[in-house]
C-alpha cells in the first residue's frame, strides 16, 4: 500500500523545485495542474461536464477553449466555484488512480490548491514548501513578467500561507537561506520509514 504525499505552498513558494528534487530522488510526480489541463482536454465526461455548465465555445475542435474559460471565471467567484467542482473531483479520483499504479514507497501530488479542492483528504502526508511574501512576490515578478501589485493581488485570493502551512505535517524552507536538498533528502529518509509502517499496517 503506497504512502500517498502531497506537496503544496502559495504562488512562488517554489513548490515544483522541491517536487523536482523528489523527482530526481526517483520519487514519482504528479503535477496537478498539468495533469487537470490534460484531463479537461481528454476526459469525455468531464468535457460534456464542462459545456453543460459554460456553453458549446468552451471547446474548440475538441480541445479546451482556455481564454473563453478563464474570461468566464476570472473575477466571477461563483463561476469560479462551479468550475472547481466540476474539475477537483475528476482530478482528485485521477490522481489515486495514479497513485495506486506506482511502485515506490511513496508517490507525491504537486498543488497549489491541495487544501482548497479537499484532496488533502485522501493523501497521508503534506508537504509545505514555505517562502517569505516578499520573495514570493520577487519571483513570480521575474517568473512572469508581471508588477508587484498584480502579484499581490493573485497572493490575495489565494489561501493565508501561515494557515496552509499550519495544515502541513513537514516544512520546506524556501526562503534562500537553508539549503533545499539537504531538507528532503531528511524528509526522503522520514517519508521511506513512514511508507515502511504503513505496509506493515
Amino acid at each position: 500500500m503506497i504512502l500517498k504525499v502531497g506537496i503544496t505552498g502559495g504562488i512562488g513558494s517554489g513548490k515544483s523545485t522541491v517536487a523536482k528534487i523528489f523527482g530526481l530522488l526517483g520519487i514519482p510526480v504528479l503535477y496537478a495542474d498539468d495533469a487537470a489541463k490534460k484531463l479537461m482536454n481528454e476526459d469525455e465526461h468531464l468535457k460534456a461536464k464542462i459545456i453543460s455548465a459554460f456553453g458549446i465555445n468552451s471547446y474548440n475542435n475538441g480541445t479546451l477553449n482556455r481564454p473563453f474559460i478563464a474570461a468566464k471565471v476570472f473575477n466571477n467567484p461563483a463561476q469560479l466555484t462551479l468550475l472547481n467542482s466540476i474539475v477537483h473531483p475528476a482530478t482528485i479520483a485521477d490522481a489515486d488512480k495514479w497513485m495506486q499504479k506506482q511502485t515506490t514507497p511513496y508517490a507525491i501530488k504537486e498543488a497549489a490548491l491541495l487544501f482548497e479542492s479537499g484532496a488533502e483528504k485522501w493523501l497521508d502526508k503534506v508537504i509545505g514548501v514555505y517562502a517569505p511574501a516578499p520573495l514570493r512576490i520577487q519571483r513570480v515578478m521575474q517568473r512572469d513578467g508581471i508588477t508587484a501589485a498584480e502579484v499581490t493581488a493573485r497572493l490575495n485570493k489565494q489561501m493565508d500561507e501561515e494557515e496552509k502551512m499550519g495544515l502541513c505535517d513537514y516544512i520546506v524552507k524556501n526562503d534562500e537561506q537553508e539549503l533545499l536538498i539537504p531538507q528532503v533528502l531528511k524528509l526522503d529518509a522520514i517519508l521511506r520509514g513512514e511508507a515502511e509502517r504503513k505496509a506493515e499496517g
